[in-house]
């Protein structure tokens, strides 16, 4: 006889597959074996046991303690876990009938269509029919339920076992029958789930009996599966019978399943507190960055705001030098750790929104906005210390050269003044001739047009001290002790020659005769010298200049001042000619006396020297021109050379910027594709840092040079540098926040149509922020609020979400924030307490014995630390607190 059974199995999602079960030929031989039915026996008999010990009874003949109805009951109620109508007590065969029939009408109920199994064979015995409807029981009830990876019933129970005993060597599980006849399949099912009670390495592979009886004892000992099947009986059987083998290997499935739920939880468990620790450790690591960036701005910024001035040019010029390290050394690197420190807290803030995790708050002051705010202070310090470097060097340069100046004209004028106002004090005329009297008067007449001619002088270094004091020159006390004394001297000198004067003019109604001679001598002789003491100061004055226009026009001064030798040299030779005439007439009269000129100390002498002496210093003064010519031209060529360069490197940079800011703009290709054109643009940005250190040569060199100016370009060099250091912090910033798109897509399964979609929403009204209207307007757009009352409330409820501070405007990551909030699904802290849950075995606490064995080692340590103690009532001593641990775990509570 051909046992047909098809069984409709009916699922949530409202379609059915219909299961038709029929053996083949080769089975149909094998009804005639009694083997078949032995094994059918003795396995169901087993599994009927199994469920109906759980109410205290069992079955001892299958075909016998069915036939009544009411074990078949109870055992469906057992395994259904529902209650049967209730079932007839009389013992008559119609009594049996109905209560198998109601047996039957519950099972028909679950989707099972029985076919050619009737109540009346059960009540009669009828052996096939009774191990049929037993088969029916399992296969609906143990086997149909079963799924794996979309697979369900019998091949997902197959799959099952594949995949478990994948690993084991000697072991290929193709089927129900033959696969499981050495019984290493049955051993390697146990192994793999408790490998304590099983050493698979010492099985052999050739001894079927033994592994079968291996299995089957440790199963019905440690497993709680009863003993379905005899070893004998799969061995000497060509073709173990496949129902019974799939009920046998039914209840492994079950009895591990458990397990497998635990190993689950522990998987998600051990997922959460992965994520949690990496981001402890991403939170550490911000810490100490911050600390020492923070550190070294404290550090640095005292020394930039410190605008004490040196007293000497190589001082300032050492505070020069130490100012170009720090931009050169000292502050890039600061630049970098800053960026990516920017960098590191935004992928932070990207993990923990993604991981359902509370937002990172740093330690009090060392926010991004803190460091940026430090970072501003340390900005504004440098910004205007460059400039007075450049300022205080340009002063002291100043004060040199007005020092040396002061002190060549104060020692002119006092070598000029010494012994003065002795001569002055002098009271010869008493006793002297008349003639020595005009003399005298003559000599203090040249004397006074000598002292005028001086008064220039007194004043030029009166000026020059006054200078000196309003640019605070560090030894002025020095300068005003010497320009006072000078000025005492002055007004002691100008006293003197106006009682002379009135002496000599008393005393010259007395007096008559005088040396016309030598008073014309006195007279020509004492401006001529004043003349070449003032020429050979101006040809000895130094002179600082800035520009090739500066330079020429002190060579046209230059040449101005040559142009009147010749008429110099014409006084020169006249009054040479009045020294000859009055030797001429002394020889001429025999004069024996020493003839003295008595109007004037400057001798013919003094006069010829000095002339000669300006004739040296004018090619001298030439050729120091020169030279000052030729030192401006090299200025220009490097003011030339500077501009060259920073009139491509600007724009290059400028284009940079550009460039950037398409990229952000345009949406075409997926976000791997704008990264890689990021990284290709961030490369060319690098290979391009030679050029801007070449131009801090050429800048070092004009600033070594002390040139200050440059017409020939709009740029600085602060302008290179800020440029370059935005540009490489606006790449940086570009890349980061593509990799956080790609992280929050892939992290949430947003597909890179929707990231497009979002962006391209947001890009329509601005690429940085959007005010309130603008993001309803990108929220009605994909359907997010609808217009109407209700959809106010719901975009006000929106709003506190994405705008907490209520600045009325959304940043695009708070914008796709929400939107993979809305599109994605993450772990939520009911989920971590389900699965602690489940390691609890249902305990609303968990003990440390527990997580020790579900968890691995580091993990299962970092949650003991961690979960405070249970409080509810019943706990044992070390009871762990599971719920209060996970819900603080996701900023829900506080621990």
């Amino acid at each position: 006889m051909m046992t047909l059974v098809e069984t409709t199995v009916h699922y949530d999602n409202g379609y059915e597959d219909v299961y038709m079960m029929q053996e083949d030929e080769w089975d149909r031989d094998l009804l005639l074996d009694p083997a078949w039915e032995k094994q059918q026996r003795k396995t169901f008999t087993a599994w009927c046991n199994s469920h109906l010990r759980k109410a205290g009874t069992q079955i001892e003949n299958i075909e016998e303690d069915f036939r009544n109805g009411l074990k078949l009951m109870l055992l469906l109620e057992v395994i259904s876990g529902e209650r049967l109508p209730k079932p007839d007590r009389g013992k008559m065969r119609f009594h049996k009938i109905a209560n198998v029939n109601k047996a039957l009408d519950f099972i028909t109920s679950k989707g099972v269509k029985l076919v050619s199994i009737g109540a009346e064979e059960i009540v009669d015995g009828n052996v096939k029919m009774t191990l049929g409807m037993i088969w029916t029981i399992i296969l609906r009830f143990a086997i149909q339920d079963i799924s794996v990876e979309e697979t369900s019933a019998k091949e997902g129970l197959l799959l099952w076992c594949q995949r478990k005993t994948a690993p084991y060597r000697n072991v290929n599980v193709q089927n129900f029958h033959v696969s499981w006849k050495d019984g290493l399949a049955f051993c390697a099912l146990i192994h793999r789930h408790r490998p304590d009670l099983i050493d698979y390495s010492k099985l052999n592979k050739d001894d079927h009996l033994g592994n079968l009886n291996l299995a089957f004892d440790i199963a019905e000992k440690h497993l709680d599966i009863p003993k379905m099947l005899d070893a004998e009986d799969i061995i000497n059987t060509p073709k173990p019978d496949e129902r019974a083998i799939m009920t046998y290997v039914s209840c492994f499935y079950h009895a591990f399943a458990g397990a497998e739920q635990a190993e689950t939880a522990a998987n998600r468990i051990c997922k959460v507190l992965g994520v949690n620790q990496e981001n402890e450790k991403l939170m550490e690591e911000y810490e100490r960055l911050a600390s020492e960036l923070l550190e070294w701005i404290r550090r640095t910024t005292p020394w930039l705001e410190n605008r004490t001035p040196e007293k000497t040019m190589a001082e300032m010029q050492r505070k020069l030098e130490d100012f170009r390290d720090y931009r050169r050394m000292h502050k890039p690197p600061k630049v970098q750790e800053k960026c990516q420190l920017e960098i590191s807290f935004n992928t932070l803030q990207t993990k923990l929104r993604i991981s359902n995790r509370p937002s990172f708050m740093p330690s009090e002051g060392k926010m991004v906005s803190d460091i940026a705010s430090a970072w501003q202070g340390l900005e504004q310090a440098e910004k205007g210390y460059e400039e007075w470097l450049l300022t205080e060097i340009r002063r002291l340069e100043r004060l040199d050269h007005l020092a040396e100046k002061f002190r060549q004209k104060a020692t002119t004028h006092e070598t000029w003044a010494s012994g003065k106002e002795l001569i002055l004090s002098q009271k010869d005329y008493e006793t002297a001739t008349l003639t020595e009297i005009r003399a005298l008067l003559r000599k203090h007449e040249a004397f006074e047009s000598d002292l005028a001619a001086h008064q220039d002088r007194v004043e030029q270094i009166a000026a020059i001290a006054q200078e000196l004091n309003e640019l605070d020159y560090y030894d002025v006390a020095a300068v005003n002790r010497r320009c006072q004394s000078i000025c005492d001297l002055w007004d002691q000198l100008g006293t003197l020659t106006q009682k002379r004067r009135e002496a000599l003019e008393r005393t010259e109604k007395l007096l008559e005769t005088i040396d016309q001679l030598f008073l014309e001598f006195s007279k020509r002789s004492a401006p001529f010298n004043n003349w070449m003491e003032g020429a050979m100061e101006d040809l000895q004055d130094m002179f600082i200049v800035h520009a090739i226009e500066e330079v020429q026009s002190l060579i046209a001064a230059h040449e101005q001042f040559k142009a009147t030798l010749p008429e110099a040299d014409g006084e020169r030779q006249a009054i040479v000619g009045i020294h000859n005439e009055v030797q001429k007439i002394s020889q001429s009269y025999g004069i024996k006396a020493n003839i003295v000129n008595p109007y004037s100390t400057i001798t013919i002498e003094e006069l010829l020297n000095k002339w000669d002496k300006v004739k040296k210093l004018v090619p001298q003064r030439d050729g120091a021109l020169q030279e000052e010519m030729a030192r401006q031209h090299a200025h220009e060529r490097l003011r030339r050379q500077f501009a060259a360069q920073a009139n491509l490197i600007g724009p290059w940079i400028q284009a940079r910027m550009e460039e950037i800011g398409r990229f952000s703009l345009e949406l075409g290709g997926t976000l791997e594709d704008q990264m890689t054109q990021l990284k290709q643009c961030e490369h060319v940005i690098v290979t391009y840092k030679p050029n801007v250190d070449k131009l801090e040569g050429d800048h070092q060199l004009i600033q070594e040079s002390l040139v200050f100016d440059n017409k020939h370009t709009n740029y600085t060099m602060e302008h290179i540098r800020v440029g370059w250091e935005l540009l490489l912090t606006t790449i940086a910033r570009t890349i980061n926040e593509i990799e956080t798109q790609i992280l929050t897509r892939d992290a949430k399964g947003i597909s890179q149509q929707q990231m497009s979609e979002f962006r391209s929403s947001f890009n329509h009204f601005d690429r940085v922020q959007c005010s309130a209207r603008e993001f309803e307007a990108c929220l009605i757009n994909p359907g997010r609020v609808y217009n109407g009352k209700q959809g106010e409330v719901e975009f006000a409820r929106i709003m506190m979400l994405v705008d907490p501070s209520t600045t009325g405007m959304v940043s695009f990551q708070s914008f796709i924030d929400f939107m993979t909030r809305e599109t994605a699904d993450t772990d939520t802290a009911e989920q971590v307490v389900a699965s602690f849950r489940i390691l609890a075995t249902d305990k609303p606490y968990i003990l440390v014995d527990e997580l020790r064995r579900e968890l691995p080692p580091d993990q299962a340590e970092y949650c003991i630390m961690r979960m405070p103690p249970f409080k509810g009532p019943g706990a044992p001593p070390g009871a762990l607190d599971y719920t209060a641990f996970s819900t603080a775990l996701y900023g829900e509570s506080d621990l």
